[in-house]
């Protein structure tokens, strides 16, 4: 019990450093943001990379996730990734079986979840939602894509 009532305050220290990278406040001037792409939409998505107003946009290329049970478990794992990220702004995920199942875990992390055939596409919009309110990367894109 006594290591439980230490692990306490580091515990509550840790989360409230996870939420307040969330997306939520303000954001420096050449910070980097990430976009999440699944394998198919990745050589697209990575060509739309760049800078975005004051913001430098990475692509993150997420792995082929094979068929079948797998490839669920690997959409699961690609969302799952992309929440942990405090840069990331958005998911893009292609369109297939797969597809609605990362839907659930990346919305409820309030990052925006794309599903698109083209990451070139997806890519212009989230730049233009950057170019525009720097106060919250996450919320911009999110009110304009997601």
């Amino acid at each position: 019990m006594r290591r439980l009532q230490a692990l306490f305050p580091a515990v509550v220290v840790a989360l409230a450093a996870v939420f307040a990278g969330c997306g939520a406040g303000g954001t420096e001037s050449g910070a980097t943001v990430s976009v999440y792409a699944a394998a198919p939409l990745c050589k697209e998505a990575r060509a739309g990379a760049g800078a975005a107003g004051d913001l430098e946009v990475r692509v993150v290329c997420l792995p082929p996730r094979g068929s079948g049970d797998a490839a669920l478990a690997g959409a699961g794992a690609d969302a799952r990734r992309a929440t942990q990220d405090s840069t990331s702004v958005a998911f893009l995920e292609a369109t297939g079986p797969t597809a609605k199942f990362s839907r659930s875990i990346v919305e409820a992390a309030d990052v925006a979840w794309v599903e698109t055939s083209s990451g070139a596409t997806a890519m212009q919009r989230i730049v233009k939602a950057l170019e525009g309110d720097g106060s919250s990367p996450r919320k911009a894109v999110s009110d304009e894509v997601g």
